[in-house]
């Protein structure tokens, strides 16, 4: 809200509750003491401070509000004094309501002097009902105007404690059913003991005054206070149904500075953590996958690990030492990332999980952590997808597949665990992906993983021969994919 309109709203709200009240406090007067005892003096007394009284409201109601208004329309942090005053704009405001009041007393009380006595007690009950009145009038009218000005304090800033829901329930309860209850009390027993007046004074209209102040306002008084508790609250509520559904970018303002603001401020830091958290989760599983980042997440285990039968595709390219020689850096990084992401999106596509970017090379589970049911097939499928789509890319590759044993899950220390896969299988993987670099199809399988795969997934390999792989002791079968053999490697740029 513009400051300008806030310091509008806020006059406005204050001086329409002294008018409403004094309106209120005139037909009182008329309906119980009648025409006949309104004097022109007294019309005319009425009508100076009526005009004395809105202007008081209206002039104190700017004066108060306007040094807030000038560090909130220059959007600086204020001052601990600046804060304080924010804290006793109600106090003040309650002068400012109470003032017009005594004005009017001081002015009415001596005309009604010459007039009986039951019509004095009426008047000076229906002044303090128009005191009480014009408070909690005020109050109802600019309880949620003045909200932006009291959020607009940092919450990092010092702020004033308000009084809280106990002492506001207890503040309502002196003001609209102890005071009027010790008047009606007072009135009784000073005319029961001839204290003032005597036993033949008619004090029922004053009784009937004191009675509506006691039934009118708590009435407002308990629609300030039920606003004032209801409204922050009604904001937590629904601002936690949007966080149910997922909505963690909720934030809500933070203008109570009672233990209903402690609440407010809760949410807040509740839902800036589940935004941190969420972040971290994303950033790692942007580093461990998908499916690693959910487990660790939502599981109880500690991803210790286990031993199971995967498939393993590990992919490399070929010259990239020469890549990086000849060309910008910021062209092998493009050409690096169009790379990967083709690969991360068909592994993903297949369940799998790209568990390691090894510089030039990438390293594909499937089975682990997220258990599928056919694990081979998943591999051998990704890898013809894979020699199709990077035939695009102005890099060469090869990709190998295999299958076996593994242990998968956690190695390295207890505060930096890294989530791999351990076994001879990935090994076999990495040596195809070399091998398959001088065969056409650029892709290669182990009799393990072809053997494994489902019948539909065999018929799109052809076997190639048996090999002694670099480093191993025993002899692997080759498989490649239908209509691919031996051939030139793909010439880099």
């Amino acid at each position: 809200m513009r400051p300008h309109r806030l310091l509008f709203r806020y006059a406005g709200g204050l001086t329409t509750a002294y008018l409403f009240t004094l309106a209120e406090v005139v037909a009182i007067v008329l309906a119980l003491v009648g025409p006949s005892a309104i004097t022109t003096g007294s019309v005319i007394a009425l009508s100076l401070v009526g005009a004395l009284g809105t202007s008081t409201v209206a002039g104190g109601a700017v004066a108060l509000i306007r040094p807030s208004l000038r560090w909130l329309a220059a959007g600086a942090t204020p001052t601990p004094r600046q804060v304080r005053a924010a804290a006793n704009m109600m106090r003040w405001q309650s002068v400012i309501t109470v003032a017009p009041w005594l004005i009017t007393s001081a002015v009415i009380g001596p005309l009604t002097f010459d007039s009986s006595i039951e019509a004095f007690v009426v008047i000076i009950s229906a002044l303090l009902f128009g005191a009480i009145a014009t408070v909690s009038t005020g109050f109802l009218l600019t309880l949620r105007t003045l909200r932006p000005l009291l959020a607009a304090v940092p919450v990092d800033v010092k702020r004033p404690h308000a009084p809280g829901v106990r002492a506001r329930l207890l503040l309502m309860w002196v003001v609209c059913t102890a005071l009027p209850g010790c008047a009606i009390a007072l009135l009784v027993v000073m005319r029961n003991n001839n204290w003032l007046l005597d036993q033949n004074t008619s004090i029922e209209l004053a009784l009937l005054v004191l009675a509506m102040v006691a039934v009118v306002l708590g009435f407002r008084a308990t629609m300030v206070l039920s606003i004032s508790i209801s409204d922050p609250l009604e904001e937590v509520v629904n601002a936690m149904a949007a966080v149910e559904k997922g909505q963690i970018d909720q934030s809500i303002d933070v203008y109570e500075w009672s233990e209903i603001g402690q609440l407010q401020s809760g949410f807040n830091r509740m839902v800036a953590g589940l935004r941190e958290r969420d972040r971290l989760r994303e950033l790692f599983g942007r580093h461990v996958g998908e499916e690693v980042a959910r487990r660790a997440v939502t599981a109880d285990s500690s991803l210790s690990g286990d031993e199971r039968d995967v498939a393993v595709l590990f992919i490399d390219l070929v010259g990239f030492t020469r890549l990086t020689i000849d060309h910008e850096p910021h062209e092998v990084a493009e050409w690096l990332n169009d790379f990967f992401r083709i690969v991360v999106a068909e592994v993903d596509a297949r369940h799998g999980l790209v568990n390691k970017f090894q510089g030039d090379a990438a390293l594909a589970v499937f089975g682990a952590p997220l258990r599928i049911a056919d694990p081979p097939s998943a591999a051998l499928a990704t890898a013809r997808t894979l020699a199709n789509e990077l035939r695009s890319l102005p890099v060469d590759f090869g990709i190998g597949v295999s299958a076996g044993p593994v242990f998968a899950g956690n190695i390295g220390a207890e505060n930096r665990y890294e989530y791999t896969v351990v076994g001879d299988a990935v090994n076999e993987a990495a040596r195809l992906a070399d091998r398959a670099k001088d065969f056409g199809g650029r892709a290669l399988c182990s009799g393990a993983a072809f053997g494994l795969a489902e019948e539909a997934e065999r018929a799109q390999w052809k076997p190639e021969g048996w090999e002694m792989l670099r480093g191993r002791s025993v002899v692997t079968a080759l498989f490649v994919p239908t209509g691919c053999g031996s051939a030139e490697a793909h010439p880099i740029p």
